[in-house]
């Protein structure tokens, strides 16, 4: 690739990014603007022109995903040479390079979780901490670390950050002090420890401090606007009096404060380089018009210094859909419309893995998956357990390194479908939602990667798609699963999708009810929904619930973030009523003792699942034997028809009419068109459609 070639394309502002090969360089990138795209044509463009050899150029960002994908830019705009990692891979490698050289023998020995020793450092402490209060006493521990602050003087910074600790101020320092000693006593170090250590040795080793900077002449960053100080501490030492750095950031979405990040550098990047260069990408070419013109306005509403460092989006795509606001009952009865829309666009043709449903918390998905489980719809839980450890991962991988040591040249997808077959890949998904239908989404997404990079380099053979294995799994940057993500809003940041939902929008959830302690913080809330908003391309919903249970006070108030956006904001909102479930007197009573239903399974059968009933046993059976050849003939999973929940609250019930089959929750109109006379048929004891018998 010629150096012209890398400018072609580029927008006017993107291009001048490309251009200032040399720093300092400051990047203010909007959400949608191309930032990925700007920073990395910048790097290949500087190294086409000699500016730079693509090895002395050291490219950080916070995510291993992140990291993974600039190395594939890169890859493919020739410069395949460029280091691209997170602060602590990068400063993992460092550590274990220099420190044999300076210090002698191993490292010390990286602890990936605190919480063992957390624990341990408690019970010293004659503490005893829940799960959840040890997941927080290790976060006030992180937050300590990156901020540079010592035991001693916890309660002191504490108190000014305006943090509240899970335990007491005085007994939170003791707790960080006794996990200190034990760290230290068996030769440990956590993730933060890893920083200032490798950082240590830079200021103390003058020798190691010149040969780094004789290797590294060139320093972007990513997402500026997320470093800690103690990330900032490590940037500097690399740096050393060098300008070449360049930073790209957008201060709107600054939402990780509570881990000690600061926008401060990113703000102030002028004053600490004042003969730095400042490019600003406003043109959105990720979401519709309707789409930047909700995130704009969210953000039109800020308050203090974020509304001073605001960026106002433009648009470069045509129009689509507008933002749908809806107001539910309940969260059962916003997750059912979520659930039933979803299930309409992909219907469409809209494919799952382009559709996500964020939250403030993790708690708030319960629900959905309940949803999604009735409806048919196949979701992934972003956060959950790391792809390529996943056994069925590692098998296929050792399967594919196999067969690439004999590779035979065969097209790279279908190469890789072989072996994918052989770990137990099929044309179609096992039904239900346990372990074997996890396994073949795990196989299918490594049949899907193989596509895309087929795609990308289609001279790619089995050799190089097991080098890209092995990069990512290095990295942890794993393929994208086929299913509805579940994310929480501060996951999603850095991801996009063609339809997103954005639910739960009440008072005490968006914003966080904690938050209220400052105005800053409520700001910063306020940015976490700006970037749930502009996590959509084309389809954007917005919902909140009323009342948290079905039956319960519906006294919850919508997001204060939402007036003026939402319609008719300035009385009762306006919202989609088509969206809402039928307004209940009260909590659904169990047919067999009255008592009230709460979990969604008892609803659907309409009784306490510890209640004894009597059910046809053989209706059920022959019910599911229908179910089978359907979904054989059809072509999907058998929950796609009819759940086993919905199918036993059938066997139970035994309607005998259409109005009895339509009340029974999870037979919808749909299902009621489609399957409708020949469940009526089998509670009769008649034989359904032939066409539809196995």
């Amino acid at each position: 690739m010629e150096a012209d070639e890398v400018l072609a394309g580029l927008d006017p502002e993107q291009r001048e990014v490309a251009e200032a090969t040399r720093g300092p360089v400051c990047v203010l990138a909007g959400a949608g603007t191309g930032k990925t795209r700007a920073i990395t044509h910048r790097i290949a463009y500087a190294v086409h022109t000699g500016v730079v050899a693509p090895q002395r150029v050291l490219a950080v960002t916070f995510t291993t995903r992140a990291a993974g994908e600039l190395r594939g830019r890169l890859r493919q705009l020739g410069a395949p040479g460029v280091q691209a990692r997170t602060f602590h891979a990068a400063a993992y490698k460092q550590l274990h390079y220099f420190w044999p050289k300076v210090v002698g023998g191993e490292p010390p020995r990286l602890v990936e979780s605190k919480l063992a020793l957390v624990a341990e450092a408690a019970r010293l402490c004659r503490l005893s901490f829940g799960r959840t209060e040890l997941r927080d006493a290790a976060a006030e521990i992180e937050w300590a670390k990156v901020t540079q602050t010592r035991p001693g003087d916890y309660a002191a910074a504490a108190a000014k950050a305006g943090r509240t600790p899970p335990i007491e101020a005085v007994d939170m320092a003791r707790v960080h002090d006794a996990y200190e000693r034990l760290r230290r006593d068996r030769n440990l170090i956590d993730f933060e420890g890893m920083l200032e250590l490798t950082a240590a040795i830079f200021t103390e080793h003058q020798e190691v401090a010149n040969q780094f900077r004789d290797q590294y002449r060139h320093f972007v960053v990513d997402e500026y606007q997320d470093v800690n100080p103690l990330q900032k501490l490590l940037l500097d030492t690399w740096l050393g009096e060098r300008e070449d750095l360049c930073v790209v950031g957008d201060p709107n979405q600054t939402i990780y404060s509570f881990t000690g990040a600061s926008p401060s550098y990113l703000l102030g990047f002028t004053v600490e380089h004042p003969d730095a260069k400042v490019i600003k990408l406003v043109r959105d070419y990720r979401s519709t018009p309707q789409v930047v013109r909700l995130a704009n306005g969210v953000l039109a509403q800020a308050r203090g210094e974020a509304r001073a460092h605001r960026l106002e989006l433009v648009a470069q795509r045509s129009d689509g859909p507008t933002p749908v606001f809806t107001e539910h009952d309940d969260e059962v009865a916003e997750a059912e419309a979520v659930a039933k829309r979803i299930r309409e666009l992909l219907d469409e043709g809209v494919p799952a893995r382009e559709i996500a449903v964020l939250f403030r918390i993790n708690a708030q998905s319960e629900p959905y998956e309940q949803a999604f489980a009735d409806h048919g719809v196949p979701y992934v839980v972003k956060g959950a357990e790391r792809f390529f450890e996943r056994a069925e991962v590692r098998q296929a991988v050792v399967l594919l390194r196999g067969a690439a040591r004999s590779d035979t040249g065969e097209p790279l997808v279908r190469a890789v479908r072989d072996v994918l077959a052989a770990a137990g890949l099929t044309d179609q998904p096992p039904e239900g939602r346990g372990a074997a239908r996890e396994r073949w989404e795990s196989l299918a997404a490594l049949a899907q990667l193989a596509e895309d990079v087929a795609i990308d380099r289609p001279s790619a053979g089995l050799r190089e798609f097991v080098t890209e294995l092995e990069e990512r799994a290095g990295s942890q940057h794993a393929p994208t699963l086929e299913g509805v993500t579940l994310a929480t809003l501060h996951t999603a940041k850095g991801l996009e999708w063609d339809a997103v939902f954005l639910t739960g929008l009440v008072e005490g959830t968006l914003p966080i009810i904690y938050a209220e302690k400052s105005p800053d913080q409520i700001e910063e809330e306020r940015r976490l929904l700006y970037v749930g908003v502009t996590r959509a391309r084309e389809f954007l919903t917005l919902s909140w619930a009323l009342a948290r249970s079905p039956g319960g006070r519906k006294g919850r108030r919508r997001s204060r973030f939402l007036d003026g956006l939402a319609p008719q904001s300035a009385g009762p909102p306006r919202v989609d009523r088509s969206a809402r479930r039928p307004v209940s007197s009260g909590p659904q009573p169990c047919r067999v003792c009255g008592r009230p239903l709460t979990a969604a399974i008892e609803r659907k059968l309409g009784r306490c699942e510890s209640c004894p009933i009597d059910y046809d046993e053989d209706l059920l059976e022959r019910m599911k034997h229908w179910r089978v050849g359907v979904s054989k003939r059809q072509k999907v999973p058998a929950y796609v028809v009819f759940t086993d929940a919905t199918l036993q609250a059938i066997a139970e019930r035994a309607p005998l009419s259409e109005a009895d089959l339509a009340a029974i929750p999870g037979v919808g109109a749909v299902k009621l068109e489609r399957y409708g006379s020949d469940v009526l048929a089998l509670c009769r004891g008649e034989e359904p459609a032939a066409d539809l018998v196995d």
